[in-house]
């Protein structure tokens, strides 16, 4: 019999996920103790030439408000500053990184998948630090009680790096084309997309037991 697997896929650089993460944290309380939950890396920002965070800075000061609105969530001041004033700001954002950074988390811990992926969201949007620059990982490091030369090593690594790149390619194989988006496994070949875009807890959960129902009950 297949186990069913609930594949969250999101992005580190991705408001409307940082907003989704709350979800994300009710469905893993509701669901892990009887399946898989794997966090998957999108790659929503990747460029072969860093882009200055002017490029995206006026879409997000249109967007964050409705975030907070739709969602609760709050996005930090130290965050906005960056978007606020583009023109001083040293970031260029790349999810690479911080893909790897929760590939090497999840090998550590993979029960605290979500958890991880929340936590890389809320340093950036909430306490405003640069997931392209290695320092900004280090609390985690200390929260988590992981060597530090283990992980910074892995982080420059080419393995961990090929490891996010194949989350890329997965998300894209799951024809997973914005973020958020949850979808669930009940078989082999068998996907179901259970929520693209924000989705609240009752909708989801409903989803997802509308879906376990037709699927695994028969």
């Amino acid at each position: 019999m297949f186990n069913p697997v609930i594949y969250y896929c999101y992005d580190a650089y991705c408001g409307w996920c940082y907003g989704f993460s709350s979800v994300m944290k009710q469905i893993d309380a509701t669901y892990s103790k009887y399946m898989a939950i794997e966090v998957l890396s999108g790659g929503m920002v990747l460029t072969e030439k860093p882009v200055y965070i002017r490029a995206t800075a006026g879409f997000i000061q249109e967007v964050y408000k409705t975030v907070e609105e739709q969602t609760g969530v709050k996005f930090g001041e130290d965050y906005l500053w960056h978007i606020n004033n583009p023109d001083d700001s040293d970031w260029f954002p790349n999810s690479e990184k911080p893909a790897i950074a929760l590939c090497i988390l999840k090998e550590y811990y993979p029960e605290k998948q979500v958890e991880f992926a929340a936590d890389l969201q809320y340093a950036m949007h909430f306490e405003g630090r640069d997931l392209t620059d290695d320092e900004s990982y280090r609390h985690l490091l200390e929260k988590y009680g992981i060597n530090k030369e283990a992980f910074y090593t892995k982080l420059a690594s080419e393995e961990y790096k090929e490891l996010a790149h194949y989350e890329f390619q997965l998300c894209k194989q799951l024809q997973v084309t914005g973020f958020p988006c949850v979808l669930l496994q009940t078989g082999e070949s068998k996907f179901h997309l259970v929520a693209r875009g924000y989705t609240d807890f009752e909708t989801l959960n409903t989803c997802l037991i509308n879906v376990l129902k037709e699927t695994i009950v028969k």
